[in-house]
């Protein structure tokens, strides 16, 4: 059994670009991996004291980057805010560390149902993806790593995924391989643009 295939851009020797398919072997234990390494990983004293976000691959290796600057946590709070009042019967989450096939990898903002949320809660790192998994871009994002990420949300259980990008416009994807869309469909009365109140 393969995770779904995540694209990546390839140059040809004729310099045309070709889409790359990488599938990852699915272990059978690759959330019980996950989860043992993420408890080591949140009781390791170095990295407790480290000031950057920390995420794992799927062999358990720590990836640092450094925290993202104040406009991201910005753009974040309002879509958190956004996210409650719109979506009140349940969680929002920043920050929130997640289990895929590719090791944990941490959603900038979750949206996560009441009935999920109840079997879930007290778990250091959420063995699969919440309803709504929502990345912001930092200018060191790629394309690439981007759409890594949104490939890796919905195969570890995300029903939508939403990117903003830099001008603080979102695109709504409701399954993998699927188009962008204008609206969600979970939560449709949510803007395709951030606005960040004076």
């Amino acid at each position: 059994m393969h995770a779904p295939a995540v694209p990546a851009s390839r140059r040809s020797s004729s310099a045309r670009p070709r889409e790359l398919v990488i599938r990852l072997p699915v272990r059978r234990d690759q959330t019980a991996f996950n989860l043992r390494r993420w408890a080591e990983v949140l009781a390791d004293p170095f990295l407790a004291r480290v000031p950057w976000r920390v995420e794992t691959d799927r062999f358990g290796n720590t990836y640092m980057s450094p925290p993202p600057a104040p406009e991201h946590g910005n753009v974040q709070s309002e879509i958190i805010h956004l996210l409650r009042l719109l979506l009140p019967k349940g969680r929002v989450i920043s920050e929130c560390p997640v289990s895929t096939a590719d090791g944990v990898k941490g959603v900038d903002v979750a949206w996560i149902s009441r009935p999920r949320w109840a079997k879930l809660r007290g778990k250091s790192c959420l063995p699969g993806a919440p309803e709504i998994c929502v990345e912001v871009l930092s200018p060191s994002n790629t394309r690439r790593e981007i759409e890594e990420k949104r490939a890796l949300y919905f195969a570890a259980g995300a029903e939508e995924v939403w990117i903003c990008d830099d001008q603080d416009r979102l695109q709504f994807f409701h399954g993998a391989g699927e188009p962008a869309r204008r609206r969600s469909r979970l939560c449709p009365k949510f803007p395709a643009r951030i606005v960040i109140p004076d």
